[in-house]
């Protein structure tokens, strides 16, 4: 059993700055992500991370950047620094966790096991 809690979301303004954090409970899973869904598209990821002995992270395209995830193993909280934001990176913001191999840009979202209750991003022009 894990619980994922989002927050840091906001409303700022094209080129500034937020840092969402999600604090995670229960099972702890070595990798974890970011996801994002803008109205009207579907959910896609936006970063990964491997907090193993090795840490090893993946963004997406489009964020490549501007955007670093980052993970307190200590703490178990997983956080999303957003530099630079566009209108484009408007959405909800969910936190994930689930064995690795499902947690990458290349493996569809719908089979991710544990999910936060996202929070709004939204970036005005």
């Amino acid at each position: 059993q894990v619980t994922l809690v989002e927050s840091g979301g906001g409303s700022v303004q094209e080129g500034e700055s937020l840092r969402l954090s999600c604090r995670s409970s229960g099972m702890r899973y070595r990798c974890m992500g970011w996801f994002r869904q803008a109205p009207g598209k579907e959910r896609e990821g936006v970063a990964f991370i491997d907090a193993g002995r090795d840490i090893s992270t993946e963004y997406r395209d489009s964020v490549k950047g501007r955007f670093t995830i980052s993970k307190d193993n200590h703490k178990n909280i997983l956080s999303l620094q957003m530099n630079n934001l566009k209108p484009e990176d408007t959405g909800m913001y969910y936190c994930a966790a689930d064995l690795c191999p499902l947690m990458s840009l290349t493996q569809p979202t719908r089979n991710v096991r544990y999910w936060g209750q996202g929070t709004q991003v939204t970036v005005s022009s």
